[in-house]
């Protein structure tokens, strides 16, 4: 007989963090936008809230797709590091885009940029092998 499908592990840590992040972020840019002359005080205002409220926006996202493609769910630590790449780049493009230098190639370079960097820390990751990570074998 099979077991009932455990149920989806509580994040309760990763969670608050994502809606502190996107509630301070996404607020913090209506103030700025609304209340501030665009002066250079306010502009690096902007990357920092613009960084934080992509960071927290995308990682509700960045769980779904792990749980959804991954063969195992991934630690807290790798879900905020994968929307920290996702505010990193959204940051880095806005930044581009005040001195008029993002176009599409660099903004497909810097994504592919930011994704093999994300590839190159996972197989690092998945390289490292233990000794006490090994399954045990079938008995024959």
């Amino acid at each position: 007989m099979m077991k009932p499908p455990a149920p989806a592990e509580r994040r309760w840590g990763l969670t608050l963090a994502s809606i502190i992040l996107a509630l301070a972020g996404w607020g913090g840019l209506i103030w700025v936008a609304n209340f501030t002359l665009p002066t250079v005080g306010p502009r690096w205002l902007f990357f920092a809230l613009w960084f934080m409220a992509l960071t927290g926006t995308a990682i509700p996202f960045a769980g779904y797709l792990n749980r959804r493609f991954a063969r195992a769910l991934p630690p807290d630590s790798v879900l905020l590091r994968q929307s920290i790449w996702v505010g990193l780049f959204g940051a880095t493009c806005a930044w581009l885009q005040l001195g008029r230098a993002l176009n599409w190639t660099t903004g497909i370079l810097l994504a592919a940029a930011l994704a093999a960097i994300e590839i190159f820390i996972s197989l690092r990751a998945r390289s490292k092998w233990t000794p006490d990570d090994t399954p045990p074998t079938a008995k024959r």
